[in-house]
């Protein structure tokens, strides 16, 4: 029986995040973005109180890509997701699971942000990052840590909103994880990266030793061939057997311009260093191109959705048209997550292979980053995408103190080498040891009264004004 609690109190934070360099993906480039933090405070029945927390980048123009708005509004867009599922997760009073707090709120948050025009990959930022700090406050009141409480079902994660399933389909697959100890980084190539000589793909000092690479695709097929072909010879330089994942992020217009794009990396010999290495091709489509698209003979080419999995049933519905992957990013839901590697785990028989991997919108180095890495850990994910220590400057703005503190709790994850506290990547891997610190991934929480709180969300005629 998964204990119950009650929610007292959900709080938000922000703090300002400078990038090192751009970081270019699909038709946008980051420079600056705020980082959220959320404070929970619950009771868990018959334990007391305790206080969990999360964080996540607001990440402009990914959620949300409509081109009649700017990055800024998009960004006040998951402002006003997280204000809504606020109000819906402490209406409920009474005595809950940390699944049914969820499970109860989705659906109206889903429903009230479509009527405020926030689609629903948007809406469902605000539940992911509440979940995640309360479920780093019930592992704090039952006094366990995020593996430990995902075998046992802690949140009391059911059925209920992944009808495909059975309640011991999510059971089993629960009860039978054992975490990974360690994860690969996959090194994501922005389109604004250096290619060649100092600070390319190939220098060890930018790629961290990394074996796996994320290639970032602009949905123009011949530039993509051409600036593939460099990144090939590169990377080819490096000696070591390496393997490469391709992120369209929605550019490629229809199917019509993704056969121009497999059709290169089938035939051209100057790609047969990049397709030979290819584990599978990202979002290549818009999300609603996507969803009217069998992908037919392309699906032989692997094809996993990011974009597009905007809800429980995304992942059933992309398998009927031909996709046979699907991205856990802890922003999109922890919950979603765990049922979508559930269900991987029941497709894969019979030599039907379906996956789950490990994206990245570059989670900071901090809480952010260890809760994804823990999900990711749990779930099986043996590579992830990790961009937070390469386009951020370690942790950033963050104090010294701060940084200094998760540092000396996590001494697997950081190290300073003289350039300030960093995230440490052994061998191309991150450890997960200290993460099973109790509570959600993390023995330490920021330190609150050095956060602004969350920037009130602008409606978008107050923008327009």
């Amino acid at each position: 029986m998964a204990p119950r609690l009650k929610l007292r109190d959900i709080a938000f934070f922000e703090r300002p995040v400078h990038f090192a360099r751009p970081f270019r993906f699909g038709a946008i480039t980051i420079n600056a973005t705020p980082q959220l933090f959320v404070r929970v405070e619950i009771e868990v029945e018959g334990r007391g109180s305790a206080v969990g927390a999360s964080a996540e980048l607001l990440v402009p123009k990914w959620f949300d890509k409509r081109p009649e708005l700017s990055p800024a509004q998009t960004v006040d867009g998951l402002r006003r997701s997280l204000e809504i599922a606020r109000g819906l997760y402490l209406a409920r009073t009474g005595f809950l699971t940390a699944f049914d707090l969820h499970a109860s709120c989705i659906g109206a948050q889903i429903a009230t942000c479509a009527k405020k025009n926030i689609p629903a990959l948007a809406a469902a930022y605000g539940p992911a990052e509440i979940d995640k700090a309360i479920l780093d406050a019930l592992l704090r009141g039952v006094e366990t840590n995020f593996f430990d409480g995902m075998v046992g079902n802690v949140a009391g994660i059911d059925a209920r909103l992944s009808p495909d399933l059975k309640e011991t389909d999510i059971a089993q697959f629960l009860a039978g994880r054992k975490p990974l100890p360690r994860v690969a980084i996959r090194h994501t190539v922005g389109l604004d990266d250096t290619v060649e000589g100092e600070g390319g793909v190939a220098d060890a000092r930018e790629n961290a030793g990394a074996n796996y690479f994320k290639l970032k695709l602009s949905g123009d097929f011949a530039a993509d061939a051409a600036r593939l072909t460099r990144i090939g010879k590169e990377l080819d330089t490096l000696g070591r057997d390496y393997k490469v994942t391709l992120d369209a992020n929605e550019q490629y217009a229809d199917l019509s311009a993704l056969h121009a794009l497999t059709d290169r990396l089938d035939h051209d010999a100057a790609l047969r260093s990049i397709a030979s290495r290819l584990l599978y091709v990202e979002q290549p489509m818009p999300r609603d191109i996507t969803r009217q698209s069998p992908l037919g003979s392309l699906a032989a080419h692997g094809f996993i959705i990011d974009e597009a999995d905007d809800s429980y049933d995304a992942f059933p519905a992309a398998r009927a048209l031909g996709y046979c992957g699907i991205s856990s990013k802890s922003c999109k839901g922890l919950y979603k997550s765990i049922v979508n590697a559930t269900r991987a785990a029941k497709w894969s028989t019979d030599g039907a292979r379906f996956f789950v991997t490990g994206e990245d919108l570059t989670c900071q180095a901090g809480l952010a980053v260890q809760q994804d890495l823990a999900l990711g850990a749990f779930i099986g994910v043996t590579h992830a995408e990790r961009n937070g220590h390469h386009y951020v400057d370690g942790f950033g703005e963050t104090p010294a103190a701060e940084a200094q503190a998760f540092a000396a709790a996590h001494p697997d994850l950081y190290a300073d080498a003289g350039q300030g506290i960093r995230l440490s990547i052994h061998n191309g891997d991150l450890l997960t040891g200290s993460l099973t610190a109790t509570g959600f991934a993390t023995s330490v929480h920021p330190d609150w009264s050095a956060l602004r709180p969350l920037e009130q969300p602008k409606s978008l005629q107050e923008q327009l004004a």
